[in-house]
């Protein structure tokens, strides 16, 4: 299933001057496919209460629940709005020793993270408005937040969170 990160992921990382855990055991990895509805995300976060425990210490679990969360609910919102029920979601959890990574496979349009980041960003936060607020809290609970379009036509959100231990 998520066989296919391949060189292209890692010539992004360099790219970009991310450091990669590639030397680095992972304490625990897992994969969850999930089909294109809301309700799935109860599967997501049973399936992420297992990362409960150390070396996360319970606020960055919490933090990165949320992030994870917010990535679902935003790949079945937007990412696959007019695609089946059917389509599938890929999830991949990564604890290292010194970071958590997660990544999330969607079947969408290409999409520019970045520069939607950056102009959300240069409005002020309405807290009554609904919605438009998924991306900046997965910036602000994630050390690390990337989006890129693999070679398959599928698009990899990766997010990076620094385990502390705080």
């Amino acid at each position: 299933m998520l066989g296919n990160l391949g060189s292209w992921w890692k010539e992004f990382a360099s790219g970009r001057g991310m450091q990669l855990a590639v030397n680095a055991r992972p304490v625990k990895e897992t994969q969850l496919q999930v089909c294109t509805e809301l309700t799935a995300l109860d599967d997501v976060l049973r399936w992420f209460d297992q990362f409960n425990t150390a070396p996360l210490s319970c606020k960055e679990w919490w933090e990165c629940e949320t992030a994870l969360a917010e990535a679902f609910t935003n790949a079945v919102r937007h990412a696959h709005c007019e695609l089946p029920q059917t389509t599938t979601i890929e999830l991949e959890v990564i604890v290292f020793a010194h970071c958590v990574e997660m990544r999330i496979w969607d079947r969408g349009g290409p999409f520019d993270l970045e520069a939607y980041i950056e102009e959300s960003l240069k409005k002020p936060l309405d807290p009554w408005e609904i919605g438009r607020k998924g991306l900046r809290i997965m910036k602000e609970l994630t050390d690390e937040l990337y989006y890129r379009r693999t070679p398959d036509g599928r698009n990899c959100l990766l997010m990076r969170k620094i385990i502390t231990g705080e």
